[in-house]
């Protein structure tokens, strides 16, 4: 299977079995937008998070609550977590108990609960959080602020990363983290309206970047890295159809770590180069290091394979980023530093042996890049 096949079925809801008691699925999306009178660029993103669907209760459980905790409940509920990053970046919360949520379970997939909605086409919702609301209530992990939209998605290229989500290990629940990228390329159209500011969505220029991850627990380290705002330094000619896409860390697979594991894929103009431990017989290999200074979060990614190689080097300032907010479904957690960001910059080559040797095949300027580094701590 081409690492660029769609494949919808892998974004269906996957909560079940022994993850539906201690179990997450959560559809992530980001894209830009810009503001309605002044044409000032914002970047946005929406995540519709699951948990333990097993454990409901007529209202949502917040494993962060100290009553909780001793109780020994683990946390069940749908969030809409949306927000911003860039200056004054934040992130909004809104729970829903399971009781009050639609979901589709068949394919294609469907949440819906109130006014929020998330499928494959559409994205509709609202958070609205006052500050005295996000002061009494830590467990709900969220800042202060509000943000509507109503948004059309046409998901373009994918990141299909074959064997390792497929249908036998999908419902062996063989991994402890599963990823499926639906939209390395999305095209978002339609509206934001954050804090009473309406910013405009636009399929040509919003970058946009949509995926899906589920299973038990988390990763650490956790690493991400993906744009789709591409400028060749060769030609100066912005590209219009590629992306490139990282994502792992050290993942599990039936309890057991890989440490230092990353999976990666640059679809270049229509051509897909992948680099997957998974696939032994291509020769792929990653280095990796991520770093943080006093200003700044730096990851700089060396991929290969027996044909080819992606360098990657990518940096964001932490006053544009957010500490981003999750718990585990066992109700602990343990990331309290994951720094996540969506105006990254940096710069992507790409090579392909020829005549024994590694070619470049291009040398691009990267913005709007989304970003992600933490571990346990």
């Amino acid at each position: 299977m081409a690492c660029d096949t769609h494949d919808v079925s892998r974004d269906r809801f996957m909560l079940t079995g022994g993850f539906a008691r201690q179990g997450y699925d959560w559809w992530w999306h980001s894209f830009s937008g810009h503001h309605a009178e002044t044409g000032e660029r914002r970047t946005f993103f929406i995540e519709f998070f699951c948990c333990n669907p097993g454990l409901a209760e007529r209202r949502p459980v917040f494993g962060q609550l100290e009553v909780n905790k001793n109780a020994g409940k683990k946390p069940s509920y749908v969030m809409v977590k949306a927000g911003c990053w860039g200056k004054d970046a934040r992130q909004l919360h809104r729970f829903f108990s399971w009781h009050d949520v639609d979901m589709g379970q068949g394919v294609p997939f469907y949440v819906a609960a109130d006014d929020c909605l998330c499928c494959e086409t559409a994205l509709i919702g609202n958070v609205e959080i006052s500050k005295s609301e996000a002061s009494a209530h830590p467990e709900w992990m969220s800042d202060a602020g509000s943000m509507l939209w109503d948004l059309k998605i046409d998901k373009q290229i994918a990141y299909n990363v074959g064997y390792g989500a497929s249908s036998p290990l999908r419902r062996a629940q063989a991994f402890e983290m599963f990823w499926h990228v639906e939209g390395m390329k999305c095209a978002y159209s339609g509206t934001v309206v954050l804090d009473g500011e309406v910013y405009v969505v636009d399929p040509d220029t919003c970058f946009g970047y949509a995926d899906k991850n589920w299973g038990s627990d988390f990763t650490s380290p956790w690493v991400w890295l993906s744009s789709c705002n591409l400028v060749s330094t060769v030609t100066g000619e912005r590209l219009g159809n590629s992306a490139f896409d990282i994502g792992g860390g050290r993942p599990k697979v039936a309890g057991v770590a890989l440490d230092r594991k990353l999976l990666g894929c640059m679809n270049y103009e229509g051509r897909p180069y992948e680099f997957n431990f998974s696939k032994p017989w291509t020769g792929s290999s990653t280095q990796f290091d991520c770093w943080e200074t006093e200003d700044s979060l730096y990851w700089h990614v060396d991929q290969k394979t027996f044909n080819a190689r992606l360098v990657t080097d990518i940096t964001c300032p932490k006053s544009e980023m957010l500490l981003v907010n999750y718990e585990a479904p066992d109700g602990s957690k343990r990331h309290n530093r994951l720094w996540n960001g969506g105006t990254g910059v940096g710069r992507v080559q790409l090579f392909e042996k020829r005549n024994g040797q590694f070619e470049l095949v291009d040398d691009l300027r990267a913005a709007t890049v989304g970003c992600e580094y933490g571990e346990y701590c």
